[in-house]
């Protein structure tokens, strides 16, 4: 809860018996929400469900998916798998409410419904229910195997790694009852003094600590390699064919329709694994050289074999990587993703089998593709981020027109799925007012309808506020998509605060869907802007780099011309305005308060105050040695020139920081430099600290964690804009 302007230096470090006394009775509220109209409510994020991973059957007449809930009286999210039919009717339950299930998949002949568990008496985490007779619960069935299949079914095509010499070593280890994290590792120098005694943490690897993950111990043997190998199993038999047994890994196999040939991507040169990755960490380990570093690398090719094993063929030599192969329907013609650098754009393309030219689909066309389906209609669909939006498009097999868009609009598609025969095609979609929800449509977009209604209750309670889209020009006559969210309950002629977004990435954006912190303040009664300035995704990649080695620069330019946009506005008070953002948003919060003064408050999430830490204490340092052009030691003058904590003395916006304690992605150094510095310059600050949680709080923290962060955010804000008395404002 926000404080009086006398205590804000307050600092949540919980216990979590602790937490579960403080917020226990909230999590009784969503059972006690009013009835609408009206403003979202806190506990409303409790009602709110997600679909996602829809899966169409092979006949076309079910739709599988993950539905997640939240659980408020757990604290936690739950996964179940549902399915619906595609001709309408309620959805229904197919998994244990007792167990975590998501991710379902159909096999090619329809007899079962696989999806991913971790469920106790089995082994994996593949099960699956049977269709074609009477079945009970899930169960995992070893003669099915997971992978490639062709249309047949027949067969599946996998990778998995080489076997490993399990010979035993010799000896007793003396630090085997250690945990994990404290033995020495097996090229230390030093070692621990009296084993059981020691319980911290010795580190020798440069990627000891994972955000999301936590640290990770360090090799106990030598560094070895497995590569990952090409097998076959036929259905109805257990037993694992090897095809392939080479030093270099084969990856993302795909299986010809005709069951004939595999498709695979690996070394461009074939080389073994470890080659490739100490070359690669020898060159990570030299200054940053333009011409080497920049030069265009051709990392890997497209390959087939045979489907019974043999020799492989290198399909064509294209400079660039590949990505999201998929097959013509005759088995003539290979589609992939191609990126020919990091910094272009990606682009379809396709080949023949038989050797030649890949030709480019999409020609100089802004956008990327997503995820590729060359129906076996003859069609080749993908889906694409445009803009803020996306949609479902289908391309020009001759390369000569520009794709043809058949489902989009202003919202958000994913995850499209077609039946067997390219009739049917399912995805999720939402807007900026509806939560996720699945959908289904002809395959040429016709006839869309909707087959769930999971938020409609939710939906008529709280009226979710919508955001008028606009575009701008900013430095460098470069176009920037924003948008701009009305208060609840707006009336014309009224003046409301303003507040401004900033996202992470910072190839991240924002798009048309709804999201719970932009309707969080909206329903405080406040305008919330947000946009997509240079170095978003979703434009292009000439648009999303065009930041490299220059963040916060024009990106400066880009958020306060968006602001100088919308603050003209006879209905925003211009002075009341306030900003937040996390991670690279948190970034650039910290940055724009050392370069103004106009914002009234801004909350700062898991964010960046000194490069050079961040490099050291991150978990990401190839972010910085790619973006800034080499290490610190190499750039200095940059590290440092765009490091906030350079400028702390210029700042005095009052701030909220909100940090978790195990993010390693955005380390709590930075926010705690920053915490001190304001708080001795006589800057209003707070800081909250999160336990148990990680750079991914304000997506997938524990529920209450996060409502409670949501609840900050919106107090501080009604705090220094609206003049609520402090603590009353969440609700």
């Amino acid at each position: 809860m926000s404080r009086r302007a006398a205590t804000w230096a307050a600092v949540l470090l919980a216990a979590p018996t602790a937490i579960v006394a403080q917020l226990a009775p909230a999590a009784q509220a969503a059972s006690k929400l009013p009835k609408g109209p009206r403003a979202m409510m806190l506990a409303d994020w409790y009602r709110v469900v997600n679909v996602s991973s829809p899966a169409v059957s092979p006949d076309g007449k079910r739709v599988a998916m993950t539905v997640t809930k939240a659980v408020e009286a757990e604290n936690k999210r739950h996964n179940e798998i549902w399915v619906v039919n595609t001709a309408g009717g309620e959805p229904q339950r197919w998994t244990s409410p007792s167990t975590e299930s998501s991710n379902p998949r159909w096999s090619p002949d329809g007899k079962y419904l696989s999806f991913t568990s971790q469920r106790a008496g089995g082994q994996g985490s593949t099960w699956a229910i049977r269709l074609d007779q009477p079945s009970g619960e899930a169960i995992q069935i070893g003669t099915y195997p997971n992978g490639s299949m062709p249309l047949s079914g027949a067969f599946a095509v996998f990778t998995e790694p080489a076997r490993r010499d399990t010979t035993a070593r010799n000896g007793a280890n003396p630090f085997a009852r250690m945990q994990p994290m404290a033995k020495p590792t097996f090229d230390a120098i030093t070692r621990p003094a009296e084993p059981s005694r020691f319980d911290g943490r010795h580190v020798t690897d440069m990627s000891y600590k994972v955000n999301g993950v936590g640290f990770i111990p360090g090799r106990a043997e030598a560094r070895s390699w497995r590569p990952a190998q090409l097998w076959r199993q036929t259905v109805g038999d257990t037993a694992k064919q090897q095809l392939t047994t080479t030093l270099y890994s084969h990856r993302s196999p795909e299986v010809s329709p005709d069951g004939k040939w595999i498709a695979f991507i690996a070394d461009a040169r074939l080389r073994p694994d470890s080659v490739m990755d100490l070359e690669r960490d020898s060159l990570a380990k030299l200054p940053y050289n333009k011409a080497r570093d920049e030069a265009d690398r051709n990392d890997t090719d497209l390959y087939v074999m045979a489907s019974t094993g043999g020799t492989p063929r290198k399909v064509s030599e294209w400079m660039g990587a590949e990505s999201d192969i998929t097959w013509s329907p005759d088995s003539k013609q290979l589609a992939f993703v191609g990126r020919p650098s990091r910094i272009k754009s990606a682009r379809i393309y396709v080949v023949d089998v038989a050797g030649g030219t890949p030709r480019n689909l999409l020609g100089d066309w802004q956008f990327e593709p997503g995820s590729l389906f060359w129906l076996t209609t003859g069609q080749l669909q993908f889906t694409a981020d445009i803009g803020g939006r996306s949609a479902v498009l289908r391309a020009d097999l001759t390369g000569k027109s520009a794709p043809k868009e058949l489902v989009g609009g202003r919202r958000q598609l994913r995850g499209a799925s077609y039946d067997a025969a390219g009739k049917v095609m399912a995805y999720t979609s939402t807007s900026m007012t509806k939560p996720t929800e699945l959908f289904v449509a002809t395959a040429d977009g016709v006839g869309e309808r909707q087959l769930t209604h999971f938020n409609d209750d939710v939906n008529k309670d709280v009226v979710w506020s919508d955001a008028e889209r606009f575009t701008y020009k900013s430095v460098g006559n470069m176009e920037i998509e924003g948008w701009l969210m009305k208060p609840y309950g707006y009336t014309a002629g009224k003046k409301y605060p303003l507040v401004i977004y900033i996202h992470g990435g910072p190839h991240s954006a924002y798009g048309e869907g709804w999201f719970d912190e932009f309707q969080n303040l909206a329903a405080q009664g406040m305008f919330v802007l947000f946009t997509n300035p240079r170095g978003s995704s979703g434009y292009g990649a000439d648009f999303t780099y065009s930041t490299r080695g220059r963040w916060g620069m024009e990106v400066y330019e880009d958020l306060m011309k968006s602001v100088d946009i919308v603050a003209a506005r006879a209905d925003v008070d211009s002075t009341k305005m306030g900003a937040t953002g996390g991670s690279y948003g948190g970034f650039m919060t910290t940055w724009i308060a050392t370069k103004t003064d106009r914002f009234k408050a801004i909350e700062t999430d898991r964010t960046i105050t000194d490069w050079t830490y961040w490099y050291g204490s991150s978990d990401a340092q190839g972010l910085t040695e790619f973006e800034f052009y080499g290490k610190p030691w190499d750039n200095q003058a940059l590290y440092d020139t765009l490091s906030p904590i350079r400028y702390v003395q210029k700042v005095k916006t009052p701030m909220l920081l909100v940090q978790s304690e195990e993010d390693h992605r955005t380390p709590m150094g930075s926010a705690e430099i920053w915490f001190m510095s304001l708080k001795k310059q006589g800057v209003p600050v707070e800081m909250v600290r999160y336990p148990r949680s990680n750079h991914d709080l304000s997506r997938t923290g524990e529920p209450w964690l996060l409502v409670d962060r949501l609840g900050r955010i919106r107090q501080w804000f009604a705090f220094w804009l609206q003049g609520v008395k402090a603590g009353t404002a969440a609700n």
